[in-house]
C-alpha cells in the first residue's frame, strides 16, 4: 500500500514592521551612516540654510518628506518602470513632491520659503535623494523603502539642526529667533558666513567618525 505525501508549504514569518532590520533603516542613517557624516552627501545646502534654526528645520523637514515619500512610491512602482527610463521617471516623482513642498512652504511659511529660495528646488538634485531612490528603493518593498528615506533625511535634518544650534547662538546670540546672549553680545560674524558652516560641520564629521571609530579604508 503505497501512500502519497502531500508537501505543506512553508510559511515564512513576514518581518515585523518595526523589527530588528527595519529598526535600523531607521537608526543607522542618524549615526553610523549618516548621509553627511559618513557619506559626505548633502554638504552644498548644509552649507546655505544653517544660519538660523527656522530655515535649518523647514528644510530638514522637507528633505525627510521628501525622500521618504519618493523611495516609497518608487519602490510601489519598481517593477513597473523601465529600466531605460527609470532615471526620468524617479525625476519626475520627485520634482512633484518637490513643488507641493515648496507649495505647501509659501502658503504657510512664506517668510521662510523667502530665506530658503531656490535650495528647495534644488532638494531635486540632492545626492541623498537620489541616491537612496536607485540604490535601495529600485530593489526594495515600499515600507523598508519608506523607512530608509525617512532615516537618511532625519539623519539629514539633524545634522543640519546641530550645525545651524551652534551659527545661530554663535553669529547672533540667539536661537529660533529669541535672544539668549543678550543685547550686548557682539556676534561673530564668521559664523553667519559659508565658512562658518565649513567649519562646524567639519568639526561635526570629525567628531562623530571619531568616536564610532570610523577610518578611510
Amino acid at each position: 500500500m503505497s501512500t502519497e505525501s502531500i508537501e505543506q508549504p512553508i510559511k515564512q514569518k513576514s518581518e515585523p514592521l518595526f523589527g530588528k532590520k527595519n529598526r535600523k533603516l531607521l537608526s543607522n542613517p542618524l549615526d553610523a551612516d549618516n548621509p553627511v557624516t559618513v557619506q559626505i552627501l548633502g554638504i552644498c545646502s548644509a552649507l546655505a540654510v544653517t544660519v538660523q534654526m527656522k530655515p535649518a528645520l523647514f528644510m530638514a523637514v522637507g528633505v525627510t518628506i521628501i525622500v521618504g515619500l519618493s523611495s516609497f512610491i518608487i519602490s510601489l512602482m519598481r517593477n513597473l518602470i523601465p529600466n531605460r527610463v527609470r532615471i526620468i521617471v524617479q525625476l519626475m516623482v520627485a520634482a512633484t513632491l518637490v513643488v507641493i513642498i515648496d507649495q505647501l512652504f509659501k502658503a504657510y511659511a512664506y517668510d521662510i520659503s523667502k530665506q530658503l529660495s531656490v535650495y528647495i528646488s534644488l532638494i531635486l538634485t540632492n545626492c541623498i535623494l537620489l541616491g537612496r531612490i536607485e540604490a535601495f528603493a529600485m530593489g526594495n518593498k515600499p515600507w523598508p523603502s519608506l523607512l530608509d528615506g525617512i532615516g537618511n533625511g532625519a539623519g539629514y535634518g539633524a545634522i543640519l539642526m546641530i550645525t545651524a544650534v551652534f551659527r545661530e547662538l554663535l553669529g547672533s546670540g540667539s536661537l529660533f529667533g529669541y535672544k539668549l546672549l543678550g543685547s550686548s553680545y557682539i556676534g561673530n560674524g564668521v559664523m553667519i558666513l559659508p565658512a562658518g558652516a565649513c567649519f562646524v560641520i567639519g568639526l561635526v564629521v570629525w567628531m562623530q567618525r571619531a568616536r564610532n571609530g570610523y577610518r578611510e579604508e
